[in-house]
């Protein structure tokens, strides 16, 4: 992950209970790795069992992936790196479905 997409995601990530304030043990791997590491996986294709060993456990990985997944975070990140892109080529921040486009 580049320095600029880590900039664009790294605010919108939960704050460990452990730095909060809540108790609790701290994280032994940092966001950005678990995120590079599910990066790897859907760009390559890969079950998570076969994760390379450069990368976190894969159980660590998918435990951070699904807590992420089910508040939402995947879609938002998603959202704010395709928004990113698009403004990055000149488009607008969302696509114009194309029932709107078409001439009628």
């Amino acid at each position: 992950m580049s320095d600029s997409e880590w900039a664009l995601v790294r605010d919108l990530l939960p704050v460990p209970g452990w730095l909060a304030g809540q108790g609790g043990r701290p994280e032994g791997y940092c966001h950005r790795q678990m995120i590079d590491a599910v990066r790897y996986l859907v760009d390559n294709g890969i079950k998570w069992r076969a994760m390379p060993s450069d990368f976190p456990p894969w159980p660590r990985v998918y435990a951070f992936f699904a807590r992420w997944r089910d508040v939402g975070l995947v879609t938002e990140l998603h959202e704010r790196l395709r928004e990113a892109v698009r403004t990055g080529e000149g488009r607008g921040r969302n696509p114009v479905p194309r029932s709107w486009t078409r001439s009628r």
